[in-house]
């Protein structure tokens, strides 16, 4: 049984491919074709992207910059990263829309529920810009209130590792990877899954995460279709 309506979270980073900065136009397109895949089967799609690869608020405030200022150019980054994702899902022939919790109207749309689940309902991939248009919140926080906003079945956080691992694999190879963990032992054990505003964001709208790895072909589609165990699923 395939989700019905998922709200995918990517990182800033991982639109840089192998560049050190920027946006990295193949892999711009890989994740294109990958979201077109699972919108040709019927699954809403929403889409909420970090800004990193641009601009990070929190490096801005190491550097002397006033957090507030940091964290609206970090809102800015993920506007861009937005309508990068949106032409490029505009050439495969996906239709989309570009909604900002900045008021942007050139551009966007401003953030609005009802018309968000219409644009889902017509078959539209609904991208989400400008985190959650306030200071000292994350977009992993914007990911979870928008989620919940419009009642998606699941998160789907597309990173680099293919899971939750009892440590860092690319640190330590003998780290272990959970198959399904609950919200409970992410607390206990410590595990960075998200930040801890929309991790328990998630939570107490009983809303599950799986984290998987976005880069390898035919993931995003296994896991909408709940095909086989990849990635790990946090679970009330």
């Amino acid at each position: 049984m395939a989700f019905k309506r998922i709200l995918l979270k990517l990182s800033g980073e991982s639109l840089m491919g192998d560049k050190q900065f920027g946006i990295d136009n193949n892999r711009l397109n890989v994740y294109a074709k990958e979201i077109k895949e699972v919108v040709q089967q019927g699954v809403e799609v929403a889409i909420v992207i970090g800004g990193g690869n641009i601009f990070r608020g929190i490096q801005a405030e190491e550097g002397g910059m006033e957090r507030t200022q940091g964290d609206y150019m970090g809102m800015l980054a993920t506007v861009i990263n937005s309508m990068a994702l949106q032409s490029a899902l505009e050439a495969i022939e996906v239709k989309t829309r570009l909604q900002s919790a900045i008021e942007m109207k050139e551009i966007a749309e401003p953030f609005i529920k009802r018309r968000a689940v219409r644009h889902l309902e017509k078959g539209r991939v609904v991208i989400f810009g400008a985190g959650t248009g306030n200071p000292y919140f994350t977009t992993d926080t914007a990911a979870s209130l928008r989620a919940i906003e419009i009642e998606a079945d699941v998160i789907l956080k597309g990173t680099r590792v293919d899971g939750i691992y009892t440590a860092d694999p690319e640190k330590d190879p003998s780290a272990k990877k959970y198959q399904t963990i609950s919200f409970e032992e992410v607390y206990q054990k410590g595990l960075n899954v998200m930040d801890m505003t929309a991790f328990t964001l998630c939570k107490e709208n009983q809303l599950p995460i799986i984290v998987f790895d976005m880069n390898k072909p035919g993931n995003l589609r296994k896991v909408v279709n709940q095909e086989a165990t990849i990635g790990t699923l946090v679970e009330v």
